[in-house]
């Protein structure tokens, strides 16, 4: 890890006062079931990329709390200035080992709002303290596996390589953009620790500053030719553009002479559209038909699609900023909520969260999320269903939890998938992570399987997610009892 290889205290202090406040009322060995879920689509996109699990699970296998980090916490002082976590809860701390079950969504799964893309049950305490970590690591390369996704679909099925490490938010942010772009569709990184941590495939050219070491372009593309012939895509814009894709085709020359070939030019900045068409022209007519035509700067899927209506002859796409920041936005908003108690052997109890807003409304249960999906190739995604795995299926009736009007009824032999599949048991990692080739392939088969509206950059048609008709009338039922308990107590003198 690049950080200290003791996590635990990667969290927000009310995880761990309120892990406090459970030793000390008797709650701390009380079990509960988390649902780890966000409520919109990020960029208004028509589906999400689940992405971070294996980061998860790396945390998690480590989690413990280190002599320095009870040590950081024994000195803490509330506002009465008075240690503000006892003793006997630090050595509670000190000894502690995951004992949860967890079942998560495998990363490159195309999923939706108000599913759970992980489940977490066991002791409160323990699932309190993992709310903070898991979002933190989930949210983040979700935002970024989809926008990943986004670029790719816009590119058309052209190379996308990732370049935005200058412009991460830090060492952490800039490794986790990495593997996240790729798991979206990305083909390379521009970040050689990410290419030699995740082994995702490592490119990239050479700098403005490269030229501007010589008095001329054409010697440093020469001078670069010779160091590194087999990997020659000259940067074209440190002057003046169309002149410098005259002086790399000049080294291509050389290049070709010696063996080699011209790998391409790469365009940073001015009119995209029209250089590209322009330098497709020279270097055609050079006989460079294969050299490739790479484009950088401030691209995003918006931008790479207005590219393509003008016809621009841009065969690889480097995109930075807009991709490993999230660009136009920078969180998902995924949340960690609540759904069932029970004290040690009792039986389970539901929990909701209330809002004024329907879309913030919790729902109750142990939640599982079944795929219905076409039975031939290549198994066209047709719904899904959140259902409640303490009663099972019991309807093939989904109901949408934002319009109960909205429902949709299954053939009875669609067949299907249930998502959530057993990471964690116990404590313990059961759940082998494919290497990472394979999950940005199974991204790749997601995306096919989804129709093209839900695919559309602008204004996507809406996948249809719902509740399993009975969980839909037991939320309903929790709602009203909630409500009317309420207005009666208000009534009382």
């Amino acid at each position: 890890m690049v950080l200290d290889p003791s996590l635990a205290l990667l969290t927000d202090l009310y995880q761990l006062t309120m892990a406090q406040a459970a030793f000390s009322s008797g709650m701390w060995e009380h079990e509960g079931v988390f649902h780890l879920f966000f409520r919109k689509a990020p960029f208004q996109s028509g589906f999400t990329i689940a992405a971070g699990l294996e980061t998860a699970l790396d945390y998690l296998r480590g989690f413990h709390f280190s002599e320095s980090d009870i040590a950081y916490l024994a000195q803490l002082t509330g506002a009465d200035e008075r240690p503000l976590f006892t003793k006997e809860f630090l050595a509670a701390l000190s000894r502690l080992e995951l004992s949860l079950d967890i079942d998560a969504i495998p990363e490159g799964t195309t999923v939706f709002p108000q599913e759970p893309l992980l489940r977490v049950r066991g002791p409160i305490a323990q699932a309190m303290l993992l709310e903070t970590p898991l979002l933190n690591l989930i949210n983040f390369q979700t935002l970024i596996a989809t926008k990943a996704a986004r670029i790719s679909l816009a590119a058309r099925g052209e190379p996308v390589i990732e370049f935005g490490l200058r412009r991460a938010q830090g060492i952490d942010g800039a490794l986790s953009a990495s593997r996240a772009a790729y798991v979206g569709g990305c083909s390379a990184t521009s970040n050689v620790l990410a290419g030699k941590r995740f082994g995702i495939p490592v490119r990239g050219t050479h700098a403005h500053s490269w030229v501007m070491l010589f008095d001329e372009e054409r010697e440093a593309f020469l001078a670069y030719a010779r160091a590194l012939p087999g990997n020659c895509v000259f940067l074209v814009d440190t002057y003046d553009t169309i002149e410098g894709v005259r002086h790399a085709i000049e080294a291509g020359e050389w290049l070709r002479a010696h063996g080699h070939r011209l790998g391409g030019i790469r365009l940073d900045s001015g009119d995209l559209a029209w250089l590209s068409i322009e330098a497709r022209k020279l270097l055609d007519a050079a006989g460079f038909a294969d050299a490739q035509i790479v484009a950088s700067n401030d691209l995003d899927e918006k931008v790479i699609e207005s590219l393509k209506v003008q016809g621009a002859q841009i065969s690889v796409w480097g995109v930075g900023t807009r991709l490993v920041t999230g660009g136009d936005e920078p969180a998902l908003g995924g949340v960690y909520k609540l759904a069932l108690v029970r004290a040690p052997g009792g039986a389970w109890r539901e929990r909701i969260k209330l809002s004024e807003q329907a879309i913030k409304v919790s729902t109750p249960g142990m939640l599982q999320v079944r795929r219905y999906h076409q039975a031939q190739e290549p198994r066209a995604l047709v719904a899904d269903a959140i259902f409640d795995e303490q009663h099972g299926c019991q309807t093939a009736q989904i109901v949408d939890p934002l319009d109960p009007l909205r429902r949709r009824t299954m053939e009875p032999e669609t067949p299907f998938n249930d998502l959530l599949v057993p990471v964690l048991r116990a404590g313990k990692q059961v759940y082998a992570s494919p290497p990472l080739s394979e999950i940005r392939a199974h991204t790749l088969r997601e995306l096919s399987r989804l129709d093209a509206g839900h695919k559309r950059l602008l204004s996507p048609h809406r996948y249809p997610v719902g509740l399993e008709r009975t969980l839909h009338e037991r939320k309903s039922a929790l709602i009203l009892s909630h409500r009317e308990a309420r207005a009666q107590g208000a009534q009382e003198p």
